[in-house]
């Protein structure tokens, strides 16, 4: 395309906006309105993963060497736990660390102040690279001589319970994004058709002397993406705002402190990425949509 024929194409489709400014306006409202559902939802998911990543890495697995090894005929284990497979790393616990910690834990009980430190058993805390796996990480580490079967603590429940929410959040995030996806492309769609119902005599003519398709349909294209971009940039500036006050009252809720926000400007130029690209995308996709009915004269 030449440089004239570009800037006459975006002229026009620019002209084509403004000329219809109401309903261009609604389009933009609309496609801002969805663009910022899609975007919530979105920084929901990344959010909601973020917190499933901690507690993932918060969920270890124990395992308790034979009663009656050394300290560091203990400590020697952690050698081949390294290399059973999805374990990420060990942390050793000696029975005297063991036993301070149950009795801070039962310190008002005189019960189990007077246990030995020899009842204890060395451990190890162990963090799994998958926590999906942790049924087979847990039979291959009691598989080891030192440990043996039942010497492993795996909060297995705990770990399904993690991964299905991850699953559910992930997959009704996508549907959600979808269909607003569609109903965005629909609406630019028909407002675009609006204005090339206003044309179509105009256009019917163009096809009758000679333009081609391509030359018709670009103004048309850079109408939609003009009022995809616009909505793009308003809907992020929107989204940034929204964001940061929802983050400022977590962080200053005490009811709600155990949740954790991820800074919006560790990830500002992704959400400006997706915004612009699904903003011109909904606008040229439906531009593209309205315009194809038109074009067969």
């Amino acid at each position: 395309m030449g440089r004239h024929n570009f800037f006459y194409f975006a002229r026009e489709g620019a002209y084509n906006m403004f000329s219809h400014g109401f309903m261009s306006f609604a389009a933009i409202g609309i496609t801002v309105a969805c663009l910022l559902i899609m975007g919530t939802f979105t920084l929901v998911a990344v959010n909601a993963n973020a917190m499933l990543a901690e507690l993932e890495s918060q969920n270890q697995v124990l395992a308790f060497v034979e009663l009656g090894m050394t300290e560091v005929e203990a400590r020697a284990v952690e050698k081949d736990i390294l290399a059973v497979d999805n374990v990420a790393g060990a942390t050793f616990i000696s029975d005297k660390e063991a036993a301070a910690a149950f009795r801070g834990r039962y310190e008002d009980d005189e019960l189990f102040q007077g246990l030995p430190d020899e009842n204890f058993p060395h451990r190890f805390a162990i963090d799994l690279k998958d926590i999906g796996r942790m049924s087979q990480t847990k039979a291959d580490l009691e598989a080891l001589p030192e440990i043996g079967p039942g010497n492993v603590n795996a909060y297995e429940d705990e770990a399904a319970g993690f991964i299905t929410i991850r699953n559910v959040a992930g997959i009704v995030c996508v549907v959600l994004i979808a269909v607003l996806f569609l109903v965005s492309v629909f609406i630019i769609a028909n407002t675009i058709k609006l204005t090339t119902f206003d044309r179509r005599d105009e256009i019917a003519i163009m096809k009758m002397v000679g333009a081609t398709n391509g030359f018709i349909r670009w103004p048309f294209v850079y109408e939609g993406f003009l009022l995809g971009l616009f909505s793009a940039v308003i809907g992020f500036f929107l989204q940034w705002g929204l964001y940061e006050a929802v983050a400022r009252s977590v962080a200053t809720n005490d009811t709600i402190n155990l949740i954790s926000v991820v800074p919006f400007e560790t990830m500002w130029e992704y959400v400006a990425v997706i915004f612009a690209g699904a903003g011109m995308l909904i606008g040229v996709g439906g531009s593209l949509s309205a315009i194809r009915k038109f074009l067969q004269v």
